[in-house]
């Protein structure tokens, strides 16, 4: 007979621990999807939960709640977005094309976002977290080209390259004026090297 104080065998634990995983990990892959197709305050953990194949009970257990979803589901998309963009020194108009990518499948879901932020502010880590990173692979693009200018010069330069590059940028030439995915990218690349061009040349201080 075995002892009432024997304990789980090691693989067990392993097994346990793989499934807790697994869960969690399909939890915060149906946020994700929901957050890419859906309006935040649409979202309810009853969805997520019948989208993941669990209970809402299993849900707040292991997150808390949206806000905590939120918090997971910024790692989950920001590696995705940093490997979609791949920055390329340099090479500015791979770079847009890349980032145009980027947008074509993040752009509408980061719009919807951006409108609800100031009604939930547990979005603005979220979204806070996005503009830290994009101003980021902004100068990674651009360090060459910007490597001469002041420290003071180089962050005018960097503000100009962020609105040429942002979200909002791609939804006026995309959604607004329904330009194709190239002409959109090239106009991008353009307001890119233009910018580049002003601040590099001395024509604007």
């Amino acid at each position: 007979m075995k002892s009432a104080t024997t304990k789980p065998r090691p693989y067990r634990q392993g097994a346990r621990a793989e499934a807790a995983e697994s869960t969690g990990r399909s939890i915060v892959e149906a946020f994700v999807d929901r957050i890419m197709r859906q309006w935040y305050d649409e979202i309810t953990l009853d969805l997520i939960a019948r989208d993941a194949g669990v209970t809402v009970q299993t849900v707040v257990r292991r997150f808390g709640g949206k806000e905590g979803l939120l918090g997971e589901a910024v790692k989950v998309l920001s590696a995705q977005i940093e490997d979609a963009r791949r920055a390329s020194t340099g090479d500015l108009t791979a770079s847009v094309d890349g980032l145009v990518r980027d947008y074509e499948r993040t752009g509408d879901a980061i719009i919807r976002l951006l409108s609800l932020e100031p009604r939930h502010k547990a979005l603005s880590t979220f979204l806070n977290t996005g503009r830290g990173y994009h101003r980021a692979w902004v100068a990674t693009i651009a360090s060459e080209s910007l490597a001469a200018l002041t420290p003071a010069e180089r962050e005018r330069a960097l503000d100009a390259l962020v609105i040429a590059t942002d979200v909002y940028t791609w939804q006026l030439l995309r959604r607004d004026m329904k330009r194709s995915i190239p002409a959109t990218a090239a106009a991008m690349t353009r307001l890119v090297k233009a910018t580049i061009h002003e601040y590099t040349t001395g024509v604007q201080r």
